[in-house]
């Protein structure tokens, strides 16, 4: 007998989470739920707990899509199904990996049967199995892209299709899609956040009996799973009841059309793309309108429905801060009830109310699959526990800094700016000396140029496929380059026409018989595909006294913000150390959170000594670290610097960059020098660091894609 799971109505608060989830129980077409919050939040325990409250399943019986019999799928691959018993099944709570691949997700040709009966035969995937059911994607946020695009489609849809390995499907997949995201490990990017019909904000309580509330509760589940359970299954009961009774009244929920106007005001309101939010709001205000017993939709459904579809549509950046003020939405509210028309919310005795089920979605008695909870003592209707807006990073400051060559900080470095982070304010035992300025100490960093649209910085060679869109790899997906006679892993990993080719000369003399294709190991071949990885991008950032002048970091941060960018749309990590007064820190280890980049380059001090050469043999530690963490992803250094080293242990400081840097080219490093000198005397010596490292020198101004044609590739070649 399985242990049961936590209850739903045990979760402790998360009032927005569990309504999110209710109204797509109730009403699949409001498209999912995607679900954002930090580490420990409850947020996998409480999409576990709803979909033990799904009923039984009426089911064809072996049919591998879960037909249900009193509808069958005219397409099913398994069908037609003829009328006759029917069979039941709990209905089905799938988990997607984060390391699935294409095959495993849609399905695929069934190898097995390929091979040894001549046939094509189709193996179904992840998609099939969900069907009328919850998919669960943990982790959404690391999935692959393309799993992502695909997953989205079938899910608004309600259909998947398989087009691959000489097979041609087309099966139904409706499900309660839910995935959950701890955005410091990186965001999604805003055409898939889109794809998401509602999304939360989870974040741990700060109230103290909330907490010790958590924790007594997760004691006594643990001690006793069966007797905890026990003693909440009448709340679940209670849930499971009313659950059903909005899916049978959804359908007859009417939307005035001044509440639809109401909808389209707030939209416009906020300026979203396109019309998908309109259409989930409609959907989302239908079913908490049959939620609370309401026959009609009014004003609160719509600002609930708007709470929790509108935040993650309106970043379209991904410096944008996700979330949406409380505020901003209660003046759109006013403003859309100005623009609503008369306040009379009856329908239209003409037929200009707009029922239910009149936005294309399927019929609420279809969805056997829907989800149950409770919205337990408070009632998630109403609006506490709103989506909070994300934390805003502070701006650098922009107070005036003298433009001159100085190795040492100016008057005002005594302590951070007003108003600025002190963050990298430990004090190196190094920098206590004479003549040492504190890391802590310094200017802040001038406020960024204007960003541009960057070049592509790029690895040479091939590498092992860290999920991506910047360099060249051997990667799951992708074209196919040619075949291998290694052994393949996976069914997808077959190259057929090799494979075919190879035992075609020896079917005689192993007495082929019949149509099958009479195979040995050895006859098999691998498909080599190319695609593009991610990469890790690691910034090292000259922040010295050299570089503090207003315009040079000015021009500094806007590169590096511009390349953050970049990285964000390529699936890269990033880092970023900054070296100045005698040390280098790591200010920001190596993520997938762009925003956080952002944040923290906004708290970069500049000033004091140019300890170059330390900044280097840093970015080589992260490295080597980096490196047995994640083997497959490989990284290129970008070292924004005028090369005025003023800090060594030879009494040559440049020296000792040089020879710093050819400690990364022997590692294998790529790395481009953006030369960031300035004024009519240029003594170059960013180009001598660039040589030692064998990368690739550039400008500012030779990063803007716009600026200058084609690609920048580092030159140093590391193995493939």
């Amino acid at each position: 007998m399985s242990t049961p799971r936590f209850p739903f109505s045990a979760v402790v608060g998360h009032d927005d989470l569990r309504l999110a989830l209710l109204l797509n129980a109730v009403h699949p077409g409001v498209g999912g739920v995607l679900v954002r919050g930090e580490k420990g939040t409850a947020k996998s325990t409480a999409v576990r707990a709803l979909a033990a409250l799904l009923p039984a399943l009426d089911v064809v019986p072996g049919c591998r899509f879960g037909c249900a019999p009193s509808d069958p799928d005219a397409a099913c691959p398994d069908g037609p199904h003829q009328p006759g018993p029917s069979g039941t099944r709990p209905a089905r709570l799938v988990e997607l990996p984060v390391g699935a691949t294409e095959d495993r997700l849609v399905g695929s040709l069934d190898l097995e049967r390929a091979l040894s009966e001549g046939v094509r035969a189709y193996q179904p995937g992840l998609l099939a199995d969900a069907h009328r059911g919850v998919l669960y994607v943990d982790e959404v946020n690391l999935l692959h892209d393309h799993l992502v695009d695909l997953l989205l489609d079938a899910a608004a849809m309600g259909r998947a299709h398989v087009e691959r390995d000489g097979v041609s499907v087309s099966h139904a997949a409706r499900f309660l899609l839910v995935g959950t995201m701890n955005p410091e490990e990186g965001e999604l990017r805003p055409q898939l956040l889109d794809r998401f019909g509602l999304a939360v904000e989870v974040r741990a309580a700060r109230d103290v009996d909330t907490r010790v509330e958590v924790v007594r509760r997760r004691f006594a589940f643990e001690d006793d799973p069966a007797g905890f359970a026990a003693r909440w299954a009448p709340s679940e009961a209670e849930t499971a009841a009313r659950i059903a009774t909005a899916q049978a009244r959804v359908g007859a929920v009417v939307l005035p059309d001044t509440e639809l106007r109401r909808i389209a005001a707030i939209c416009a309101a906020f300026d979203v793309d396109g019309m998908r939010a309109d259409l989930v709001i409609a959907r989302a205000a239908v079913a908490h309108a049959a939620w609370r017993g309401a026959s009609a939709v009014a004003e609160e459904d719509v600002r609930v429905a708007a709470r929790l579809a509108l935040p993650h549509r309106r970043r379209r950046d991904p410096f944008d801060e996700p979330g949406m003020d409380e505020g901003a939405l209660d003046d759109a509210m006013e403003k859309a009830a100005e623009q609503a028309g008369p306040g009379d919310d009856d329908p239209d005795p003409d037929g200009g109310g707009t029922g239910g089920r009149s936005d294309g979605a399927e019929d609420a008695s279809d969805a056997d699959g829907a989800a149950d909870g409770d919205p337990g003592p408070d009632r998630p209707g109403s609006d506490a526990g709103a989506l909070a807006p994300g934390p805003v990073a502070s701006a650098p400051d922009d107070r005036e800094t003298d433009d001159r060559e100085a190795d040492t900080p100016g008057p005002d470095a005594s302590g951070p700016a007003p108003g600025s982070s002190a963050r990298g304010a430990r004090t190196r035992p190094e920098d206590q000396g004479a003549g040492r300025d504190a890391a802590g100490s310094g200017r802040a960093v001038a406020s960024p140029s204007a960003l541009f649209r960057a070049r592509t910085l790029t690895v040479p060679g091939v590498g092992e496929g860290a999920p991506g869109r910047r360099s060249r790899a051997r990667t799951d997906v992708g074209r196919v380059v040619r075949a291998s006679d290694a052994t393949p892993l996976r069914a997808a990993d077959v190259h057929l026409p090799a494979t075919v080719l190879a035992a075609a000369p020896h079917q005689r003399s192993r007495g082929r018989a019949g149509s099958g294709l009479v195979l040995r190991h050895g006859d098999l071949r691998h498909a080599v595909r190319e695609g593009r990885e991610g990469n890790l991008v690691l910034f090292v950032v000259d922040a010295s006294g050299s570089m503090a002048a207003r315009t040079r970091m000015s021009a500094v941060t806007g590169a590096v913000l511009s390349l953050l960018r970049d990285a964000y749309q390529r699936r890269d990590k990033v880092g970023v150390i900054s070296f100045r007064a005698g040390g280098a820190e790591l200010v920001l280890p190596p993520t997938s959170s762009v925003p956080a980049a952002q944040a923290r380059l906004a708290d970069l001090r500049t000033g004091g000594r140019t300890p170059l050469a330390e900044g280097l043999l840093r970015a080589r530690k992260v490295l080597a670290v980096e490196r047995l963490r994640d083997p497959r992803r490989r990284p290129l250094v970008v070292l924004l610097t005028d090369g005025r080293a003023t800090v060594g242990v030879s009494g040559d400081p440049v020296l000792d960059a040089c020879r710093a840097a050819a400690l990364l080219a022997a590692d294998g490093v790529a790395t481009v020098v953006v030369d960031c000198e300035s004024g009519p005397v240029r003594l170059g010596l960013a180009a001598r660091v660039a040589a030692a490292a064998g990368g690739e020198l550039t400008t500012i101004g030779e990063l803007s894609a716009d600026g200058v044609a084609g690609v920048v590739h580092a030159t140093r070649a590391s193995a493939a």
